[in-house]
C-alpha cells in the first residue's frame, strides 16, 4: 500500500506539471484515438474496464493483468474515405522480469496529389502515423501499477516528426466485488524531432480517472470515466458563429454553462454481459457530441455501440462509433490466446507418436 501511494503521488506530480493546450495546437493528435473495439464501444475513453482484452492496455497500462498473458490481438479501424488504422498487441510474462506487453499502431491517411504553385500535378505522396510501445505492469495486492514507453512518428511526404512519450497508470480491483478503479496519465513526453522548418509542438497529454462496477445480480457492467482533468473549462465556442435572434431582432451569442462544462469531462459506458461468450456494449461521449455536431443536426455524434462474440479460441470484438453525423467509424478486433495453439500442437505431436 505504501509503494502504491508513493507511485500515485509521483504520477499526480507529473500531471500538475503538464500545461493545458487548446485543440489543434498539439502534436501527434492520433495518440488520442482509441485503437480497441472495446474502448471505442464504451465511448472512446475508459481506464478501468480491461478484463482479458490486451488491446485495452493502450487505454491504461495498469490494466495489464494475468488474464492477458499470451493474448495476441489484431485490430482494424475504417475511418471516412480511405483512412485506415491497424493495431497489433501481445502480452507475455517472464519469470525474472514480470509481465509485459508490446504493441504497434499504424494509421494510414491514403494517397494525395502533389501540385506545384500553379496547381499542376507533379505526382503523389502519402501521409501516415505509427507508434511502437512496450508496457510493463506489476501487481501489489489489490493495486496494479503500469507504465508504457512509446515512440511516435508522423510522416508527410517523407518529412517526419518523432516523439518519445510515456503513459503511467494505477488500477484498483476490489478483492470481493466486481468493482474497479483506474487512473492514467497519457502521453507525457517530448517531440525530439519536429517537422523540417517546423516548430516543436507539445504532446497531447491527458489525465483520466474512471470506475467500472457490475451489480451482483445484474448482467450489466457500468463505467464512468472523467478525462482532461488538468483543466476545468474545455468548452470551445466559435467566436464567428452566428447567434440566435431574440424577440427584438438582436443577436444573442451562446454562453458557456456550468452543467455543460462538467458534462464534457465525462464518458459513460455499459457492457451487457449475457454470457462469457457474448456481450453487447454501448457508450456516450458528451464532448465528442458537442464538438462534432453540425449547426442543424447532431445525428448519432457521441454515441457508440458494439458486441463481443467468442468462438472457441477466438474472440471477435466489433464496434461502431459516431464521430460525426455524416457516418460511423467501424472497429474490428480479433484476439486469441497463443498458449491454446501450443497445447494443441503438443497434443498432436504426442498422438502421432
Amino acid at each position: 500500500m505504501y509503494k502504491a501511494a508513493l507511485i500515485l503521488c509521483s504520477l499526480l506530480g507529473l500531471a500538475l506539471t503538464a500545461h493545458a493546450q487548446v485543440g489543434g495546437q498539439r502534436g501527434f493528435p492520433f495518440l488520442e484515438l482509441p485503437v480497441s473495439a472495446k474502448q471505442a464501444a464504451l465511448g472512446g475513453v475508459n481506464v478501468s474496464a480491461g478484463a482479458h482484452d490486451v488491446s485495452m492496455v493502450g487505454a491504461n497500462p495498469a490494466l495489464l493483468n494475468e488474464e492477458m498473458d499470451n493474448q495476441l490481438s489484431l485490430g482494424y479501424v475504417g475511418y471516412l474515405a480511405d483512412i485506415r488504422q491497424s493495431n497489433l498487441a501481445y502480452a507475455f510474462k517472464t519469470k525474472q522480469h514480470g509481465r509485459w506487453a508490446a504493441s504497434i499502431n499504424y494509421l494510414n491517411y491514403g494517397d494525395f496529389v502533389q501540385r506545384d504553385a500553379t496547381g499542376a500535378a507533379e505526382g503523389s505522396f502519402r501521409a501516415n502515423d505509427y507508434t511502437l510501445a512496450i508496457t510493463h505492469a506489476r501487481q501489489m495486492d489489490a493495486f496494479t501499477i503500469g507504465a508504457t514507453a512509446k515512440m511516435a512518428v508522423s510522416s508527410i511526404a517523407g518529412n517526419k516528426a518523432v516523439g518519445m512519450l510515456a503513459d503511467a497508470g494505477v488500477a484498483f480491483k476490489h478483492p470481493e466485488k466486481e468493482f474497479r478503479v483506474g487512473l492514467a496519465f497519457k502521453n507525457i513526453g517530448y517531440q525530439v524531432k519536429p517537422y523540417d522548418d517546423g516548430e516543436r509542438q507539445p504532446m497531447p497529454f491527458d489525465a483520466q480517472m474512471g470506475l467500472s462496477y457490475k451489480p451482483e445480480h445484474m448482467p450489466v457492467r457500468l463505467s464512468l470515466t472523467a478525462h482532461r482533468l488538468y483543466e476545468f473549462d474545455i468548452v470551445y465556442l466559435d467566436p464567428n458563429a452566428k447567434g440566435q435572434l431574440d424577440e427584438h431582432g438582436n443577436e444573442v451569442k451562446e454562453e458557456k454553462k456550468l452543467g455543460d462544462k462538467i458534462a464534457r469531462h465525462f464518458v459513460a459506458g455499459a457492457e451487457f454481459v449475457f454470457s462469457k461468450n457474448f456481450q453487447l456494449r454501448a457508450g456516450y461521449n458528451h464532448l465528442r457530441r458537442k464538438e462534432l455536431r453540425l449547426d442543424t443536426r447532431s445525428g448519432g455524434a457521441g454515441f457508440s455501440a458494439g458486441a463481443m462474440l467468442r468462438v472457441r479460441a477466438f474472440e471477435l470484438n466489433y464496434s461502431s462509433a459516431f464521430f460525426h453525423p455524416s457516418g460511423a467509424t467501424h472497429y474490428i478486433t480479433v484476439s486469441t490466446n497463443t498458449r491454446t495453439f501450443l497445447k494443441r500442437k503438443k497434443k498432436t505431436q504426442v498422438s502421432r507418436r
